[in-house]
Formats: structure tokens, sequence, C-alpha cells
């Protein structure tokens, strides 16, 4: 645990001579996930995120001992402290389930085996936990900073009331919901019952109401593992209102991963509206 007096958030200036690589506006994501090396195993946390990227072969060159060796003075300095002792090894990769799966949450160097990340954990007395990962990797070579705040989501976004969503079936003949499944899997969390609960009175309302639900991702990953993984999810909701009580011949699933997009994918903003499950009505 550190007794550093931190500076503010994200920590680091730009390193001499480096000209950041990434927009200003794009630096600071409000709320993501990113994997850390943990020991020898790839661990997913989620918070705020700052993330930049350096040529390191500009007017001022680093090499890439120079780069790593500047950020860990620097964290140990913090109070910081290394918590990997492997690489993105081909076992480590595979034992993750695959390149598909890191680069979903990966801002810094690709997981691979020739790129080198080093991670770091700062612990302060009020329970705060500030992750650090330093990675290089690329030709020519580039170097990555990105640092995650540890935090929950704040909720931005109210919830969908039953009469909200037969409004919008009605006018539309379908509503896009925001549900929330554990990372990369197709199980509900627990706040994703409120939703399930208002989709039942939805359905109790009117019992002629029969619907698709249907599964969607972004393009982050592979594609056929999106498709495969919004069909799964969109199984999920359905039996989940089955074990609510509503009939199975009223309901279907169905999932299309990314390829449905309803924004433009090369935003963080753009890629949360494409992650959705959507409502449709069958036609009766």
């Amino acid at each position: 645990m550190t007794t550093a007096t931190l500076p503010p958030f994200p920590f680091f200036a730009t390193p001499d001579g480096l000209v950041s690589l990434v927009r200003e506006k794009d630096r600071i994501v409000n709320f993501d996930a990113q994997y850390f090396m943990v020991g020898s195993k790839p661990t997913l946390v989620e918070g705020r995120i700052f993330r930049d990227r350096f040529s390191l072969t500009q007017e001022r060159p680093y090499s890439e001992l120079e780069f790593h060796r500047n950020y860990e003075n620097l964290i140990a300095a913090l109070g910081g402290r290394k918590i990997s002792t492997a690489q993105y090894t081909v076992d480590v990769i595979n034992a993750a389930g695959g390149r598909p799966v890191l680069d979903k949450h990966n801002y810094g160097a690709a997981p691979a085996p020739a790129y080198r990340h080093d991670s770091y954990l700062v612990r302060t007395p009020d329970g705060k936990e500030y992750w650090i990962e330093i990675s290089t990797g690329s030709f020519p070579l580039h170097g990555y900073v990105v640092v995650l705040e540890k935090q929950g989501m704040a909720q931005s976004v109210g919830l969908l009331s039953a009469s909200d969503m037969k409004k919008a079936i009605d006018a539309d003949g379908r509503v896009a919901l925001q549900i929330n499944f554990d990372v990369d899997k197709a199980t509900l969390r627990a706040d994703a019952q409120p939703v399930l609960e208002e989709i039942h009175k939805l359905l109790v309302a009117d019992p002629a109401l029969k619907l698709s639900i249907e599964g969607h991702t972004d393009t982050t990953g592979d594609a056929q593992r999106n498709r495969d993984l919004s069909t799964a999810r969109a199984r999920s909701v359905l039996g989940a209102l089955v074990g609510l009580g509503v009939a199975p011949d009223r309901l279907q699933s169905r999932g299309f991963g990314p390829d449905r997009p309803v924004a433009d994918n090369a935003s963080d903003a753009g890629r949360a509206k494409n992650r959705r499950v959507e409502l449709v009505k069958i036609a009766s």
C-alpha cells in the first residue's frame, strides 16, 4: 500500500521527445475493462481508463528497455509494485480463451508473444486501486500506457418501463435494451433482473404479443465468436422470461453479432450502442 501523495489521475506526463498518437478527447474512457497480467494469468479489471500510445522511433528515440525502465521507476516512486511474472505466451493466450477474448478488452499492445507487457498495481490507504500496464510492440517500435482506476460504473441510463417498451414497439416494431451480462459470457447479471421484469409486465399486459429476442455486439474481436455469443445471450433472456412464467411459444431468439450495427463502431459511444438486445414484434 502506498504512502506517497499521488498526482492527479492518470499520473504520468508525456515522455520527453515523444508525441501522443491518441487524440486528447479519446485518451480517457469513463468506464470499460482491461486485461492485466497478474502473476501468469490475464485478469479483467473494470473502471475508468486512460490510454496513450507513442512511436518510439521519433526524433528522440527510445529503446524498449528505456521506455519500460522510465515507467518502472515512476511507479515505484508512487508506491506501486509489479504484479506480472509472465508474458503472453501461446499457452497463456490459449488458457484465457484465445486472442479474440483478450482483444475485446485491450488498450495496450497486442497480447502476443513478441510483445512485452508489464503490469503494476498501486493501492491507497482509502481503498482505491490503480492498475497500470506498460507495453511495447509493433513495427516500428511503439510504447503503450494504460492506467485504470478500479471502480464500478456510474449508471447514466434509466430503466425503460413496460409502457415505454410498448410505445417503441407500437411505433417501430422493436425496442433496443441494454441488458447486462458477465463479460464475454451469456450469464445474466443480477442488475438485469429489473429489465426482465419490465419485459414480463409488457407481455402480461398484451397476451397476444409475441417477441423475437435478438442479440447484437460491436465489431471488437472475432465476428463468428460474437455471433455465437449474441445468440447465447438472446437464449439466456428467453430462458429467464420463461422462468418468470411467459409461455415459450410466445418467444424466439436470434443472434446477429456485429452484422447489424446501428452506430459507427469507430467510437466508444458507437460501440456501446451496438452492444444491445432488441425485442422485435413477431407479426401475427
